[in-house]
């Protein structure tokens, strides 16, 4: 369905929708980074530390979300929401980036953690179903945050998978430099979005969320036309 035709009811249900998955999203996150960061510090691991910090991330961007879908008129609040999402990924970044060359010059020795092993496979299992209901909101609402965030949170997913086998790899063969690689690798990922949120090509903006019954157009981040289901 296109955001101009959207009914004033179903555009109510899917801005709530959106701040009940941002809510239980930073819930989930605020326990994900406590433990993550724990764990990290305990074990010298650089990439639970990244996964850690990239949780706090998660939280700010979802907490932007939420803020932007409170107000009257969340459009309004669109472009600001997108700046809090992709400086925060530049912050995370660079943190990890230098929290990882530190460890590949011997600085740090991670050492083995099976919490850090249990919460990325637990993560596996949480974000990619968070990150798919909150994108299929956003994208029918028109909402370039919405569908960022979403974003931001399957990252989670992918850079669970990453931290995964960062700290299977040093457990299992002994391999310490595989955790750096795997905190370099969240490094990238976060500048690469952050980028794409402070472009807004996140998704097809909508630039007059109208009424059924009423005109309307939509054009995406980049400044190009798009229809229904040619978001990201």
């Amino acid at each position: 369905m296109s955001a101009t035709s959207l009914t004033a009811q179903r555009t109510r249900l899917l801005r709530r929708r959106i701040r009940i998955i941002a809510g239980i999203t930073i819930t989930w996150n605020v326990i994900e980074a406590v433990v993550a960061l724990a764990a990290g510090g305990a074990a010298s691991s650089a990439a639970l530390i990244g996964f850690g910090l990239d949780s706090l991330v998660e939280v700010l961007s979802a907490a932007a979300v939420t803020w932007q879908f409170a107000a009257p008129d969340p459009q309004s609040r669109e472009r600001v929401a997108l700046r809090v999402i992709a400086v925060s990924f530049f912050g995370l970044a660079a943190y990890v980036s230098v929290d990882a060359l530190a460890s590949l010059a011997g600085l740090r020795q991670p050492e083995h953690s099976l919490t850090g092993i249990v919460l990325a496979v637990l993560s596996l299992a949480v974000m990619p179903l968070l990150s798919w209901l909150e994108r299929r909101a956003g994208r029918e609402l028109g909402s370039a945050s919405a569908v960022a965030d979403s974003k931001q949170t399957l990252i989670c997913s992918y850079l669970s998978a990453a931290l995964l086998a960062g700290l299977a790899l040093n457990s299992l063969l002994g391999w310490a430099w595989a955790d750096s690689v795997a905190a370099l690798v969240i490094a990238a990922v976060a500048v690469r979005e952050g980028l794409e949120a402070w472009r807004g090509d996140a998704c097809c903006v909508t630039t007059a969320v109208t009424l059924t019954g009423q005109g309307g157009s939509s054009s995406c981040g980049s400044g190009g036309p798009c229809g229904p289901g040619t978001c990201d």
